[in-house]
Order: structure tokens, then sequence, then C-alpha cells
């Protein structure tokens, strides 16, 4: 759900792609260079540049976008995959932070990724309880 203009790239040529997927081979060090000066960069940057050298290296045409952190009610509806009803009554619930501009509600991304974490983790504790309970039924 791009918000920005994303910048697309075709895969690189196989005799590029195979040189960047040898040097890739067993790599964890990604280290930068901006004008000369050496950045060394943090773990969530570093596994996003390997991913998408990785899916260069495999002749992949890569997309890169970035996502505005205030979102519709639309957009944040579609990151998390419920309708847009649904995500309007949460919000007049509480159980979703929102911010107006003018009439027009905004919703943070983080606090639709945040709702999306409880909801893995009430899922999973879901799914624990079913399987204790089968276990505990002979």
């Amino acid at each position: 759900m791009a918000l920005i203009a994303p910048r697309a790239t075709a895969g690189l040529p196989a005799d590029e792609a195979r040189n960047l997927a040898r040097s890739l081979q067993d790599s964890n060090d990604i280290t930068v260079f901006v004008d000369g000066t050496v950045h060394r960069l943090p773990n969530e940057a570093r596994d996003a540049v390997v991913d998408l050298l990785a899916r260069l290296s495999r002749g992949e045409t890569v997309t890169v976008s970035s996502v505005e952190e205030m979102l519709t009610t639309s957009q944040a509806a579609e990151l998390a995959g419920i309708s847009h009803t649904y995500l309007r009554n949460m919000t007049d619930r509480g159980e979703i932070p929102v911010e107006y501009r003018g009439t027009h509600r905004r919703i943070r991304q983080a606090a639709i990724m945040a709702w999306l974490q409880t909801q893995k983790k009430k899922q999973a504790a879901e799914a624990d309880n079913a399987s204790e309970e089968n276990k505990a039924t002979p």
C-alpha cells in the first residue's frame, strides 16, 4: 500500500545477479558508504537491504516504496486486512486511537501495527487453549 510513488527496478542481468548472490552468500555485514563516509546499518535496515539485494540477485524486479505514518481509515483498513466499516467502529469504541483533520479521521500506522500484533497474540493464546482442551478431552 504505497502512498508515495514507488520506484521499480528491473531484475539484474544474469551475470551481475550471480556475482551479487555470491557476495551475499553467508554475509551478514552490510556497510553503506555515503559521500565517502561509512555507515553501519542497524539490524532492521540491514535486513531490508539484504532482502532487496537477495531479490535482485535472483533476477527479480523489485519495487521500493514508503508508507506515510498517518493513514486514512481506508488505508488503515487495507493494511489491517479488515473492512473500512469495522475499523471505523473500532475507532468509535476507542479500540484504535484516531486523530481528526477537520472531519476526516487519520490513524497512525504504528497504531494499526500494534493492533495487528495484539490480534496475533490473541490468536496464538486461543490456539494454545484449544490444544490444551483437546489434550484434556479423552
